[in-house]
């Protein structure tokens, strides 16, 4: 399992273990030790393993190293790829995974695709956190929606294609049940933390530069920019029934998330 200190992995090791499933975690600092950049950790990390749990998205790995490692856990025994990906435009991917999707669609073995709508989370454990906790989310974003997912949904679609049948040669796009746009979601965030917060359109240029300011690599920068414009264009605007067709049941609404996550914004 890669990218076992994320988000999704961090809660999908022990959804694995309390079902009695044997998982080696691979990250850089914790577990089996797992580096994008250091192909001697990867035969260590999928020796043995007859599924993968694929997160190369946590940090924006080069699509022929993605190919690279999907040939070898082919060659390691790997018989089942599920791949963390990104919901674009038109039910196509976000074009920074489509090279992820094509080397484990070619890979020869089975797999199952997570295109997943932004993160809940986002607002609670990274990115939109520090801004929130100092009473003013600013992005780019216009008032454009997003679905926004709970990345314990994500978790339970991956246990279900790692471990169960019927997932094989599937894509599931995966969302909340219903569109929010940002400034919605820092309402519902304000109410139940009992915080003032608010939320500020800004025009890309002056986000591109408080982000430069403050050190973050041009790369990210402009990923970020693209990534919030398209939902200031509506690319976000829909939900999907991906949790629906993998699960059985509805998606968690945002709302509960942040009921249930209130302590973080206090």
């Amino acid at each position: 399992m890669l990218g076992a200190r994320g988000k999704t992995g961090s809660r999908v090791v022990p959804r694995l273990t309390g079902l009695g499933v044997p998982v080696r975690a691979g990250s850089r600092s914790t577990g089996t030790r797992f580096e994008w950049a250091d192909r001697s950790s990867w035969g260590p990390a999928l020796e043995g393993a007859g599924a993968v749990y694929l997160v190369p998205m946590n940090e924006h790995v080069e699509a022929d190293v993605v190919t690279e490692f999907t040939g070898a856990a082919v060659a390691a025994g790997v018989r089942r790829i599920v791949l963390l990906s990104a919901r674009g435009p038109g039910g196509r991917p976000q074009d920074l995974q489509a090279p992820a999707e094509r080397a484990v669609r070619e890979s020869g073995v089975e797999w199952t695709i997570l295109r997943a709508a932004w993160f809940a989370q986002n607002f609670s454990e990274d990115v939109f956190l520090p801004a929130l906790l100092e009473g003013e989310l600013a992005l780019p974003a216009g008032e454009g929606r997003e679905a926004f997912v709970d990345v314990a949904d994500i978790a339970d679609v991956a246990v279900a294609a790692l471990t169960g049948d019927g997932h094989a040669g599937r894509v599931y796009e995966l969302s909340g049940p219903e569109p929010l746009s940002f400034r919605e979601a820092v309402r519902l965030i304000a109410e139940a933390s009992g915080r003032d917060l608010r939320y500020t359109p800004l025009e890309a240029s002056v986000f591109r530069a408080r982000l430069a300011e403050q050190g973050v690599p041009d790369a990210l920068v402009s990923i970020l920019t693209d990534l919030l414009g398209d939902i200031a264009n509506g690319v976000g605007d829909h939900a999907d029934d991906g949790v629906r067709q993998a699960l059985g049941r509805d998606p968690r609404p945002f709302a509960d998330y942040v009921k249930e996550t209130a302590g973080a914004w206090a």
